[in-house]
């Protein structure tokens, strides 16, 4: 599923199936078996927890992924994330703690 650039959503996002995020989104998305990626245009405020999160934009908020993190290039995160694995790319941004217990 897409969530277009012109999009903004506050409140609560739930579900089951992976998500690309382009638009603005304010609250806590919770997607436990699926993979959610923050494109290039999207504007996160919120508290993130997933199977595995892929930045390319921009997340201000806490991540809690059980199998991994990804921060891209050009990608950026304000928060602290717990992750078995986390990979952050040269050219990306990332302010916060990293927990990677299993």
């Amino acid at each position: 599923m897409n969530i277009g650039k012109s999009v903004v959503i506050k409140g609560e996002l739930s579900g089951s199936e992976d998500l690309t995020i382009e638009g603005h989104v304010e609250g806590k998305i919770e997607l436990k078996d699926n993979v959610l990626t923050i494109g290039p245009n999207g504007r996160i405020k919120a508290s993130v927890f997933s199977k595995a999160v892929i930045v390319l934009g921009e997340v201000n908020g806490n991540i809690a992924a059980s199998e991994k993190v990804d921060i891209r290039d050009g990608g950026s995160v304000d928060g602290d994330i717990v992750s078995p694995k986390v990979a952050i790319a040269e050219g990306a941004h990332f302010r916060g703690s990293v927990d990677m217990q299993r």
